[in-house]
């Protein structure tokens, strides 16, 4: 099957979701509980994301402890200025994570806080772009106000085959270099938000088969909670609005989604 093609079965009864981005390591909640009550809502695979080394760490143990999550090891643009020390080793040792590491990253660039220097951003997240070629692994990445700068890493470097913009934030023109590329979009809540029109435009040129979605809980909570921490139960209303854009039911969302999620990261 192509990444463009339309991956929803012919049937779908009580649909299931793939969040395929959150942060149950921030959260403040217990994990158990984060997913017992992610799983009455029908989400019944996730993906806890790692930020740093020891991060990843963590969201490897945490999805050691339950069926149905995975974890990712990466280091994100934010604490690029510590290095990648110990995280090729994690993606190496399937027996003290249980094989739950299934890609690189969050990695990439973010230019709104420069909390790491641009310089070192780029240098991280180029390595850890090899990390990914290396080890076949497929890559999240994190971009924000780094467009340039990201699509010209990724050129250099060369994308790897699974590639994925989490919380895709761009619009129409940054969704088609993307999608150029070969790359995967992930949306979030964002996309319910009032003012995000572009990101809404992009969404409905993004094709049924390159399209994930995700909470990026405990952030970024979509309408009607947003402000409030977010969590994977409220993936369904990313969802939602996904169908109301490609005026397709939701249902109908929740198959593809989870299936290009399962074959993104070969779970």
């Amino acid at each position: 099957m192509t990444p463009d093609a339309d991956p929803t079965p012919e049937w779908f009864d009580n649909p299931e979701w793939f969040d395929n981005h959150c942060h149950l390591t921030t959260s403040k909640a217990d994990p158990a509980d984060v997913v017992a009550a992610a799983r009455s809502a029908g989400v019944t695979r996730m993906l806890t994301v790692g930020c740093d080394v020891e991060d990843s760490r963590r969201a490897a143990a945490i999805a050691a402890s339950f069926e149905g999550v995975w974890a990712t090891a990466g280091v994100h643009p934010h604490e690029a200025k510590d290095g990648l020390v110990g995280l090729e080793e994690l993606l190496t040792d399937p027996d003290g994570h249980h094989g739950k590491i299934v890609a690189v990253g969050e990695c990439g660039l973010d230019y709104h806080y420069d909390h790491s220097p641009r310089d070192r951003q780029r240098d991280v997240f180029a390595l850890q772009i090899a990390l990914a070629h290396r080890h076949a692994l497929p890559l999240v990445i994190h971009t924000r106000e780094a467009w340039e700068d990201t699509f010209a890493v990724l050129d250099e470097q060369g994308l790897p085959p699974h590639t994925v913009f989490h919380c895709f934030s761009g619009g129409v023109a940054e969704a088609e270099a993307c999608l150029e590329r070969g790359a995967y979009l992930s949306y979030s809540g964002i996309i319910t938000f009032k003012t995000a029109d572009d990101l809404r435009a992009a969404v409905r040129v993004t094709p049924l088969g390159r399209i994930m979605i995700e909470t990026d809980a405990p952030f970024l909570a979509p309408v009607p909670h947003r402000g409030q921490p977010n969590r994977p139960a409220l993936v369904p209303l990313v969802g939602a609005q996904i169908a109301v854009e490609k005026s397709i039911p939701v249902e109908r969302v929740a198959a593809l989604t989870c299936e290009n999620s399962r074959n993104f990261y070969r779970v």
